[in-house]
């Protein structure tokens, strides 16, 4: 058994029953319940829009591994919003709900399809917020820092 942490956003529709469904898939996934942070309301990052995002990070255990894990989260995503995530030019848009697989443990992976942990988790504030409510004193693998140090070095980068 592994844990995965999860990010699961949305700024369109109505947000917190779209996330509510994605959690709900998840756990029918893995079959097991998910722990889960705070909801965390940030700007869209990337790109502008009015449309803020509802975000949410969860913590399931499963006996997926981190592959077959990503491709079944791409589906449920698919399932509840067939939308691109971003339009004709390769930028990010607005979105019904994305779902991004955070980390496994302490697995790194560099592949084509999947890098874990997530390439840019320690830049995100509505990653790291969750991530410090799930569970503060994971390591980043690559970066050799708890959660809780990743949120402060980018909030020291903002001052």
């Amino acid at each position: 058994m592994s844990t995965a942490y999860i990010n699961i956003g949305s700024n369109m529709g109505n947000r917190n029953a779209l996330i509510k469904q994605a959690i709900a898939h998840i756990e029918f996934l893995c079959n097991a319940k998910t722990r889960k942070s705070p909801y965390v309301e940030s700007e869209p990052w990337g790109y502008d829009s009015p449309n803020t995002f509802l975000n949410i990070g969860i913590a399931i255990e499963t006996q997926l591994n981190p592959q077959e894990l990503l491709d079944s989260l791409l589906k449920i995503e698919k399932s509840i919003s067939p939308s691109s995530h971003r339009d004709e030019d390769g930028n990010y848009i607005d979105r019904l709900i994305d779902i991004d697989l955070i980390a496994v443990d302490d697995i790194v992976i560099n592949s084509a399809t999947l890098q874990l942990p997530h390439p840019r988790m320690h830049l995100r504030d509505f990653v790291l917020t969750p991530m410090m409510h799930l569970n503060p004193s994971w390591v980043h693998p690559i970066l050799n820092k708890t959660i809780t140090q990743l949120y402060h070095q980018l909030y020291e980068k903002d001052n």
